[in-house]
């Protein structure tokens, strides 16, 4: 029997029957920077770890190019600035670059005025970089979007939000500077939770083989695929990009290439999805992300 779960789902183009997209974080050092500041130097091994970076996103690069794909890597501003090479290789090869914070920072933890500045620093590296080309994706550091983040997007022009993980198919976050599409996950589908090690950064977990963390991303792909949903996954190169999980990456891309899943930067993604809204295809949900008591009820039930 086959059980109806989602009260609403995308129109996917072609005979697609879900959408999906592997989302690399490519955080590099900017944390190790963050929290330990001028003592970050000294901490040789976990710095090595987090500059793996440098070897795994040229392996990842190379893998898309044998399967034919286009996907969305996200840096920091201060990885930007920093580590340029790496996204304009990112960028010569087709792939979306969006935009991931400074340099890792909590978005909600910021000062008045704070968040906006060190958004248009890190926008400013961008073009820097890569002249011409307005990233239009975000995805907050450590998913921490905060209430004010949505109109600060806006105003700038962003396309879509990959922060927050209320729903299984994309859904709008409205302020009073308009609605901004939410391109969700969820933290199963994030490498961190099963396999990340980082005593410099006060973050551990038990270790899960490329199997037990691959049957994970796998159930929650081949879910989507079955009920038309949205797969994001939110991964990192120094994480999932080390050999024997970039082997189950490469299998698990292969199949779904094979089987329904429309394998999509998430900018195309959601170009597509706001076209669906456009044009009446699609009635998103609403949420309000200032989560003021008169609109929670609303928020829950409204559609456009």
């Amino acid at each position: 029997m086959t059980y109806t779960m989602l009260d609403r789902t995308v129109e996917w183009p072609g005979s697609y029957r879900c959408a999906a997209s592997v989302s690399f974080d490519v955080d590099l050092d900017s944390m190790l920077e963050l929290t330990h500041g001028s003592a970050a130097r000294k901490r040789v091994s976990g710095r090595s770890w987090l500059r793996y970076d440098e070897v795994a996103v040229p392996r990842i690069l190379r893998l898309y190019r044998d399967l034919g794909i286009k996907q969305t890597f996200f840096f920091p501003g201060w990885c930007i600035e920093n580590y340029g090479h790496l996204v304009e290789a990112c960028a010569a090869d087709g792939h979306e670059i969006a935009l991931h914070g400074y340099q890792h920072e909590v978005s909600y933890e910021q000062a008045p005025g704070e968040e906006e500045r060190l958004l248009d620093r890190t926008i400013a590296a961008a073009e820097q970089v890569l002249p011409g080309v307005r990233p239009v994706g975000w995805r907050a550091p450590l998913y921490s979007l905060s209430d004010n983040s949505p109109r600060l997007l806006i105003e700038r022009g962003f396309r879509y939000d990959a922060s927050l993980m209320g729903d299984d198919v994309p859904y709008l976050l409205r302020c009073a500077a308009g609605d901004l599409l939410e391109l969700p996950s969820e933290w199963a589908n994030d490498d961190w939770s099963h396999y990340a090690v980082a005593p410099d950064l006060d973050y551990s977990v038990q270790v899960q083989s490329p199997a037990s963390a691959g049957a994970v991303y796998r159930a929650e792909l081949d879910a989507a695929r079955r009920h038309g949903g949205l797969w994001i996954a939110v991964w990192h190169p120094n994480v999932s990009g080390r050999v024997a999980r970039l082997e189950a990456v490469a299998e698990l891309l292969a199949d779904a290439q094979n089987n329904g899943a429309w394998l999509a930067p998430l900018a195309e993604i959601a170009d597509h999805v706001n076209g669906c809204i456009a044009d009446g295809r699609f009635t998103a949900r609403v949420v309000y992300p200032d989560n003021k008591p008169s609109t929670v009820h609303t928020a829950t039930s409204e559609r456009v």
